[in-house]
């Protein structure tokens, strides 16, 4: 009886994730950006206990591997939780890619007037998405609609570095965008 519970419990867990999997649908100007593409992982960032954003990572099906994710074509999908200014939001992107030590000044000082020119500001709901392409423009998008881009192929490592590189200040939301257990 114990073996049959424990099967049964199985098949319905695979059942359970498979109807999960099947209801996250990708959006239509991520498609169009990346081929294939499917959820790698998702997230929430909370601070002191107030909702931030939850996070959506978006890879190729023929490219989904976590390892040197910086190194890949991807999507990351912000949906807000409360209202920012896109100023406020270039703020703190370019505070914490100096935290991570990534560029010269002259690089920091430049994308910075990027992303405030770039950035708008949030209400709670808003979507903001960036596309990163290795060595390539970065994309932006706010709710399915194309924002701009910023063209330095250096710039797309260096801010989503924020949430994906080892060293970032959200090490628990990284491993729930990678995938990881």
């Amino acid at each position: 009886m114990k073996t049959i519970t424990i099967i049964a419990s199985v098949v319905l867990c695979v059942l359970l994730m498979a109807r999960n999997a099947q209801a996250v649908t990708v959006p239509d100007y991520i498609n169009t950006e990346i081929s294939e593409a499917q959820l790698q992982g998702q997230g929430l960032l909370t601070w002191f206990g107030l909702k931030i954003y939850s996070a959506n990572l978006w890879v190729s099906k023929k490219n989904s591997s976590a390892q040197n994710i910086l190194n890949q074509q991807f999507a990351l999908e912000l949906h807000y939780k409360r209202k920012l200014e896109g100023a406020e939001i270039a703020k703190v992107s370019i505070e914490e890619i100096k935290r991570l030590n990534i560029g010269t000044e002259a690089q920091q000082s430049s994308w910075l007037r990027s992303m405030k020119a770039l950035f708008p500001n949030v209400e709670k709901g808003s979507r903001l998405t960036g596309i990163h392409a290795p060595g390539e423009a970065t994309r932006f998008y706010r709710d399915g609609k194309f924002l701009g881009e910023i063209t330095d192929p250096q710039f797309g490592t260096a801010f989503f570095s924020i949430w994906l590189d080892t060293n970032t200040r959200e090490p628990a939301l990284r491993q729930a965008l990678l995938g990881s257990k």
